[in-house]
């Protein structure tokens, strides 16, 4: 018997049934069956699912003769299963990786709950991801009622003879049901499993019609065969969902909006207890009063002080914007301020990276230059005590733009500030560049969002500086970010200062903080993100990786910044999720190796001369999304890091076999960093300061 059973009904999925059943098969926890039913589809599900049933016996295809819908088809792949737990996934859906684990073990620490409910994502035609909505406390009936988002246990599913109704809406009943009828054997687990599909057309909630009435129909059953209590407890979910239904322009058309309501409205006023007292929602009261009129004005005064507030936040963000530049204007007749710095890195995210390293030398070096760093409102808890900070777009923000003598930023300041004669901006960047970069960009529109070039050729014309970490460098920004304003500075990078001045102490208290300070081997995988994918989307089941590598090895997982502050990763001893760890450097200081993709840490790293492995599945499409400078898996001195591997077998191997830090990656890696680090020696910083502060330290 398998711990679960995965119910699949197929109809029309074939462009996405492949990604689904590999999102069940990929799972770290393999103990499961998979049951795909193909709803008499015309298209290549049956052949698809035929095709993943020959080479895994965990696959079963059941074949149904006529088209039944998803609710018929689903309950002949319950009537099939032999899991312990009943797990239904719509055939265009995906099971997150590492969610059968974390149902496993959530399923044994709660008791083997009859239900377990669970978060889910949403995810667009475009590809963004966002959270699924549903609020994980209080009652289990407000959670999204489908059949996607919970677990059953197959016993308690069949005892009590629950099964998915003929037609639309045909989860309202029986997960309602479920949960009413497990009682305190219902448990959550706050964790999204489960990525739902917004189909751009095709679907049934996208497309309008009075087909959508059956969700009336279905709660009309439901609480007709409920008792008072469970129909009173029932009622106000079952009001907000038929709302919600209402509300949705993907399913009731304008010219069935009333007709609707007054179903709504009929059953709602047909269950509603009379010791119930008043409706606790205004879309309640609304119903319990029969009165479209008021349900339409209730809409209407939302929409129009959602409409108003908006507008009153814009004019008052205009206004307010209005007066800085007013103010600024004024502050750039006032003299520059020749001892003050303002500092700013990846977009005002906070004190990092090489900017980081200038600011702190510079306090050492240069005391008497104030430094000041921009960092957005959401990232000030960032900055470090004792660091004096400007919010960006504040008045202080607009005053120190304008009398600051010197700028230093590895991007670019906000809002549009004007260069000042006198004033000298260092541009440090954040990274030697293996992906095509600047005006390079052009060749590869895929992966530019948008961008204005014109603006990416005004911001360069503001430099007076361009650090460089390497000749490689200082020639792709000279091509790329063309420009007679500015200067190259060929210093290293002050980041990568530590790397040459941290010794064996300062390096064991960092393992001992990072919790791998017990003399297992450490890898740091440090992928960076792709143009063309949302969210943190590894290619490895790191779960499996670290299984498969032993008990010696433990893996720090970075995810990109881009994607947020947590990679959500299985639950596994070997694991350590450092994706919030404020120091990067931190990281590379605690790690025995590097596995990293296109990432430009593997340029930094190379600093310590450790073993740098590239794992690189998606190689080819990555270069033709975004562009590269050269081939790291040519196995060329100075393009070749050290060892490579596209598969996770492959990566695996290195690890067993030792190639990983062989005498051949060892010279691949000597030539790398000759290539890439010449500057770095642990004096970036004070050339840098030196050079930049030259005027102010000569007179001091």
């Amino acid at each position: 018997m398998s711990r679960f059973s995965v119910v699949v009904p197929a109809h029309r999925v074939q462009g996405y049934l492949r990604e689904c059943l590999d999102s069940v098969l990929a799972q770290s926890f393999a103990d499961v069956e998979l049951i795909v039913v193909d709803d008499a589809s015309p298209d290549a599900c049956p052949a698809i699912a035929g095709e993943y049933a020959e080479r895994d016996p965990r696959v079963q295809l059941l074949r149904l003769a006529a088209r039944s819908g998803p609710g018929a088809a689903r309950n002949s792949g319950a009537d099939r299963a032999t899991g312990e737990h009943l797990l239904f996934l719509d055939g265009d859906d995906l099971l997150l990786p590492g969610a059968l684990e974390a149902l496993d073990a959530a399923l044994a620490e709660r008791g083997e709950p009859d239900v377990l409910l669970f978060a889910h994502e949403r995810v667009d035609w475009w590809e963004q991801v966002r959270p699924g909505g549903d609020r994980l406390t209080g009652d289990p009936l407000a959670h999204t009622p489908a059949a996607w988002n919970r677990l059953f246990r197959r016993a308690f599913w069949h005892e009590r003879k629950l099964a998915f109704s003929e037609g639309p809406y045909e989860d309202v009943v029986p997960v309602h049901t479920a949960t009413l009828r497990a009682g305190d054997r219902v448990a959550v687990l706050d964790r999204s499993c489960v990525r739902w599909r917004e189909r751009r057309g095709g679907s049934f909630s996208t497309t309008p019609g009075r087909q959508h009435f059956a969700a009336v129909e279905r709660y009309e059953e439901l609480l007709g065969a409920l008792d008072p209590a469970d129909r009173a407890r029932l009622l106000p979910h079952a009001a907000a969902h038929l709302v919600a239904v209402l509300d949705d322009p993907g399913r009731i058309g304008a010219a069935d909006r009333r007709d609707f309501f007054r179903e709504a409205a009929r059953v709602y006023r047909t269950y509603a207890p009379a010791s119930a007292g008043e409706p606790r929602s205004p879309e309640e009261k609304a119903l319990a009063a029969a009165s479209y009129a008021a349900y339409a004005g209730l809409r209407e005064a939302g929409s129009r002080r959602v409409r108003v507030a908006r507008e009153l936040r814009q004019r008052k963000k205009k206004l307010r914007a209005r007066a800085m530049r007013a103010v600024y204007r004024a502050d750039l007749h006032r003299s520059l301020d020749p001892h003050l710095a303002v500092y700013g890195a990846y977009w005002n995210r906070g004190v990092s990276c090489n900017p980081a390293a200038i600011h702190a030398k510079a306090r050492e070096l240069a005391p008497h230059i104030r430094g000041v760093w921009v960092v957005s409102s959401r990232n000030k808890h960032k900055v470090p005590a004792g660091v004096e900070y400007v919010i960006e777009g504040s008045r202080r923000y607009w005053e120190a733009m304008a009398r600051a003598t010197y700028l230093v930023n590895n991007s670019s300041f906000p809002g549009g500030f004007t260069k000042r004669p006198g004033q000298v901006y260092l541009q440090t960047h954040h990274g030697t560049p293996l992906k095509t970069m600047g005006l390079d960009q052009r060749r590869y529109p895929a992966g530019t969002h948008g961008i204005s070039f014109q603006k990416v050729l005004d911001h360069t014309d503001q430099w007076d500086l361009s650090l460089s970490s390497n000749p490689h460098s200082t020639e792709v920004w000279e091509r790329v970010y063309p420009s007679t304003a500015y200067r190259p500075l060929e210093a290293g990078y002050p980041r990568n200062d530590v790397y040459f001045t941290t010794g064996d102490e300062e390096i064991t208290r960092i393992r001992t903080q990072l919790g791998v300070g017990d003399g297992r081997t450490v890898l740091l995988y440090a992928p960076t993100h792709r143009d063309y994918q949302k969210g943190f989307q590894p290619r490895l089941d790191l779960a499996r990786f670290a299984e498969r590598l032993g008990p010696s090895y433990v893996v720090l997982v970075r995810a990109h910044y881009f994607y947020g502050a947590a990679a959500v990763l299985d639950r596994h001893p070997q694991l350590v999720d450092v994706t919030g760890h404020a120091r990067v450097e931190d990281l590379c200081l605690a790690a025995d190796a590097l596995v990293t993709d296109y990432s430009s840490l593997m340029f930094d790293y190379a600093c310590l001369d450790r073993p740098i492995v590239t794992y690189a599945p998606d190689w080819q499409a990555y270069r033709l999304a975004r562009g590269t400078y050269f081939d790291v898996l040519s196995g060329r001195p100075g393009e070749t890091p050290g060892a490579t591997a596209t598969t996770e077998d492959a990566l695996v191997d290195l690890f067993r076999d030792g190639t990983w830090d062989s005498p051949e990656s060892a010279a691949l890696r000597s030539a790398f960093r000759t290539r890439f680090c010449p500057y770095d020696d642990g004096g970036a910083a004070e050339r840098v300061v030196r050079e930049l502060f030259r005027p102010v330290l000569d007179r001091a």
